[in-house]
């Protein structure tokens, strides 16, 4: 983590997983580098859960069959190592936060900081980093373990590269958002 705030004793996190779903990540083209962004997220989610810290499932819903609520391509991606203790949060916009209970299950597990992952870098990720920080938490971005699909005006990769540096570079929220590949993130319990 990058210089909070906060001391280790006092830092509380939760790992956040977005929109990894199997209407997202099952057609072809995948997003870019998606099987290797899952085995990042199944190593962190692991990680998280052997220090305590709670896992959040986050999975975008829409009316059309593609994200429908209980359709397959709203389920969770296959490649996930998810776990009965895990947390499911649903939403309809790119906010992981408006008009859903993430802010309350963070709020009563008193979490100040949150590792983010997950899909689209450009749209959900971005969005849910600067509303995290917004709301006063200090975020880290997993940077290899989020994704999303090539663009017209930029490849996959550039995007993610983009939004690793945009977002770790913004301090106007208060606290600090920084950008750390999956093999130097550490979890406190």
């Amino acid at each position: 983590m990058s210089d909070t705030s906060h001391t280790i004793a006092d830092v509380r996190t939760a790992f956040l997983v977005i929109d990894v779903q199997r209407g997202l990540f099952d057609a072809p083209p995948r997003p870019a580098d998606a099987d290797a962004v899952i085995q990042r997220i199944n190593s962190l989610a692991s990680r998280a859960r052997a220090a305590g810290v709670p896992v959040i499932f986050i999975q975008h819903e829409e009316e059309d069959e593609s994200l429908r609520f209980g359709s397959t391509g709203w389920e969770l991606e296959r490649q996930l190592a998810v776990e009965p203790g895990d947390h499911r949060i649903r939403k309809t916009t790119p906010d992981s936060f408006l008009r859903t209970g993430l802010g309350d299950l963070l709020a009563a597990r008193g979490i100040n900081h949150v590792v983010v992952c997950g899909y689209a870098s450009e749209f959900c990720v971005d969005t849910t980093v600067r509303r995290a920080a917004a709301n006063g938490l200090t975020v880290t971005l997993a940077s290899d373990a989020h994704t999303t699909h090539d663009k017209p005006h930029a490849r996959a990769d550039q995007i993610r590269l983009h939004h690793n540096a945009t977002l770790s570079d913004i301090a106007s929220f208060g606290p600090p958002i920084c950008a750390l590949a999956t093999a130097d993130i550490q979890f406190v319990g």
